[in-house]
């Protein structure tokens, strides 16, 4: 025991200058490099911290003039570029850089890659796919896939979009079912467009067998088995379809409500039809929902029906666009002398309304007025429900 205590007594002095001495010169490595880098380039990391970004560009610039063979300070720059939208200036930075002699393997891929984006921000998409092609089986074939989908996304490529997805590894968190279902919906559609009936109807089951939830693909189908033909068998078809959305996604109810009592109608069976969407606004209420059943009590049973549904459903869920919707049916019973001073209300809401009603993005909190299957802020499918929301701009 004695022994062994001697032997740590001798040796941890021993540990201990050596880490001394290595620290010492780790941290005068530190400082030599410091002191090489250009004055400049502490400042533009200064203006960066402090959210200064034109400064930052200008100090950079001159960092880079000062050193010419500081790589990463120009990745940086171009990066700068490419987000203020300066994308001649990026493609030129990144250009150079792919043409300098003594890169590594793996900065002349970064560089590659930076020149993609830069064409791809552009909108030069045919050379960012050129581009990204190339990078295909690198390090950097993740990214690659990744940029070449948004490029075929945007040209509306769908198949190559698919094929793209399907190369992609299969991350837990994203197996890109959901994508392909959406991108077989628009070749559907597209087919839909050109009477093509036979394969869209084959996209369309392809859709549901890639995501069973799509909720685009079994609306779609509902409205191929409306225009396929006028026989009652399609018709019925189609609403077996459209009732299918209810135990996929209740929220996209509203966008078949107007679909599913025009079918009705036709089917001679206007008041089934109002009872099924009676009973959709109890169970799910929707704004859109209570015009659709707003619209068709209107027509079938007239203006009194019309105002008590809008009552009934205004004191269950108060808004201001029910309230809208309440003025617009109090109008049309109430008698003609008190007319006038009702359209004046209505019309206030109406127009307050109309600036606060926005369907909203549940990924990135886009708002718009109107629906998107792919949110226009994020590029996410089925992110946008058809819910219109009252969002208010609060002024401090």
């Amino acid at each position: 025991m004695m022994e062994i205590e001697l032997w740590w007594l001798l040796v941890l002095p021993i540990f201990f200058g050596l880490g001394w001495i290595a620290a010492r010169i780790d941290i005068r490595q530190i400082l030599k490099e410091s002191r090489a880098l250009p004055r400049s380039y502490f400042k533009g990391l200064n203006f960066l911290l402090n959210e200064q970004p034109d400064q930052a560009i200008e100090a950079f610039i001159e960092a880079a003039r000062i050193d010419p063979e500081t790589i990463e300070l120009h990745f940086a720059l171009g990066s700068l570029f490419r987000r203020r939208g300066e994308t001649d200036r990026a493609i030129r930075v990144h250009q150079n850089l792919i043409e300098r002699d003594g890169l590594s393997a793996s900065q002349r891929l970064h560089a590659l890659s930076e020149l993609g984006q830069d064409y791809l921000k552009a909108g030069l998409l045919d050379r960012a796919e050129d581009i990204f092609i190339k990078l295909r089986g690198t390090d950097r074939d993740e990214e690659a896939l990744k940029n070449l989908l948004e490029i075929y996304q945007q040209e509306k490529e769908w198949a190559k979009a698919i094929a793209t997805c399907d190369a992609m590894p299969n991350h837990a968190d994203h197996l890109w079912q959901k994508e392909i279902a959406e991108f077989r919906c628009e070749m559907a559609a597209n087919e839909m467009l050109h009477d093509r009936h036979d394969e869209a109807q084959r996209l369309l089951d392809e859709a549901l067998v890639a995501n069973r939830k799509c909720v685009r693909a079994t609306l779609l189908l509902g409205d191929l088995a409306a225009k396929v033909g006028a026989g009652r068998g399609d018709l019925n078809a189609a609403i077996d379809y459209w009732k299918r959305i209810e135990q996929q996604n209740p929220v996209y109810l509203a966008l078949v409500a107007e679909k599913l009592m025009t079918v009705h109608v036709q089917l001679g069976r206007m008041e089934q039809g109002i009872a099924l969407l009676r009973g959709w606004l109890e169970r799910h209420p929707s704004l859109d929902l209570l015009d659709a059943v707003f619209r068709a009590e209107l027509e079938n049973d007239g203006p009194e029906a019309a105002y008590t549904l809008v009552r009934d459903e205004l004191r269950r869920n108060p808004t201001l666009l029910g309230l809208d919707k309440l003025l617009e049916a109090q109008i049309m019973v109430v008698p003609p002398e008190r007319r006038p001073d009702l359209e004046l209300i209505k019309n206030l809401i109406h127009n307050h309304t109309r600036r606060v009603a926005r369907y909203r993005c549940d990924a990135c909190g886009f708002k718009a007025r109107q629906f998107y299957w792919r949110c226009p802020g994020c590029g996410g499918w089925e992110t946008y429900p058809p819910r219109r929301t009252e969002e208010f701009d609060i002024i401090l």
